[in-house]
């Protein structure tokens, strides 16, 4: 079976041959292993075509990557003190709102990029990989724009300033997934981590109110072209699973480990195909080889069905040992519905 056709079997629960593979490396991980790494990664059949893209050097990093302060295409500043780790924002177009009547957005190209990254992007078209195209952010971009403090208070306050943000945001993100949607991709990547440890970032009736609505008109225009609707987002998010799925989201990347393995089986295994996060607060980095496979397999039999439901995925960065890298993917490998 082809990865394209394994991949849509895994997401749609048709009944794939094996459990596909989708690999989420850090460029610091790459940075710190080189070669070795590597040398993982040329044993394993990854099913999105990450191998398609080129190899990215420090220099050519986006902003949020590389080292030092720089300005992205939004104009907000970056801070990254680790070179392949994301930064921090500390500068922001919209800290005063008397920026907001002249500023200008950016215009973005859709398509593979030229490097390798983290962000989601993978390859174009392929008729043997499963074509994963954007990452495409709202609640961050809305952070990074503003200020989360500011932000935060904003959208307390119901501001009427932030209601003009989110439909000026709104109206950038359509135009760029006409961009995307022009291509030919199998499915389109969005996330928001909207999820601290123990509990959602705002309240989940607000979040329904001003929110979801925006979310609803992007997937509806992806779904419209019969493309999949994959989303990340790290932290305590249960409370909105249900709405995701009801707004059409194929692929849920969520952090399984932090919201409850057994909880998010016995609620939405069937329901949603979980592209998996693994424990990188605690057994990825620190637990043992076999710790790191009997994890994984907790999570495969309490994500997936007999027909599919799941792609196998694990972040590495670099403070995951390479002894728990090379025994994640011979874990993926040999797996099976």
């Amino acid at each position: 079976m082809k990865s394209r056709e394994r991949v849509k079997r895994a997401i749609h629960f048709q009944g794939p041959d094996r459990v596909p593979i989708s690999h989420a490396i850090l460029p610091a991980a790459q940075l710190k292993y080189g070669q070795a790494l590597q040398e993982i990664l040329d044993q394993i059949h990854e099913d999105f075509g990450w191998h398609l893209l080129s190899d990215m050097k420090p220099e050519d990093f986006p902003p949020l990557y590389r080292k030092g302060k720089n300005y992205d295409d939004f104009g907000t500043l970056w801070q990254v003190e680790m070179e392949g780790i994301c930064g921090i924002p500390i500068e922001y177009p919209f800290a005063d709102w008397s920026n907001y009547e002249d500023y200008q957005w950016p215009e973005f190209d859709a398509g593979p990029p030229k490097a390798r990254l983290y962000s989601g992007h993978m390859a174009g078209y392929n008729e043997e990989y499963y074509a994963r195209g954007a990452w495409i952010t709202f609640f961050e971009q809305m952070q990074q724009l503003r200020g989360m403090e500011n932000l935060i208070l904003d959208l307390a306050y119901r501001s009427k300033e932030v209601y003009r943000l989110r439909d000026d945001l709104l109206a950038f993100n359509l135009r760029w997934l006409d961009k995307w949607l022009a291509l030919e991709y199998d499915g389109l990547h969005f996330a928001d981590d909207w999820g601290a440890q123990n509990a959602l970032m705002i309240d989940p009736v607000f979040w329904r109110e001003f929110f979801k609505p925006v979310y609803k008109t992007m997937f509806e225009k992806v779904k419209a072209k019969d493309l999949d609707v994959h989303f990340h987002s790290d932290g305590y998010i249960i409370d909105i699973i249900p709405d995701l799925i009801d707004l059409g989201v194929d692929v849920l990347n969520c952090q399984v480990s932090v919201i409850g393995i057994e909880r998010l089986g016995n609620e939405f295994a069937g329901k949603v195909c979980f592209r998996t996060d693994l424990d990188s607060q605690k057994i990825m980095p620190f637990g043992s080889p076999q710790e790191v496979r009997t994890h994984i397999l907790h999570v495969f039999e309490n994500l997936g069905t007999p027909d599919g439901g799941i792609i196998a995925c694990g972040e590495i960065g670099p403070d995951i040992p390479l002894e728990n890298i090379r025994t994640m993917y011979q874990t993926f490998m040999e797996y099976y519905y």
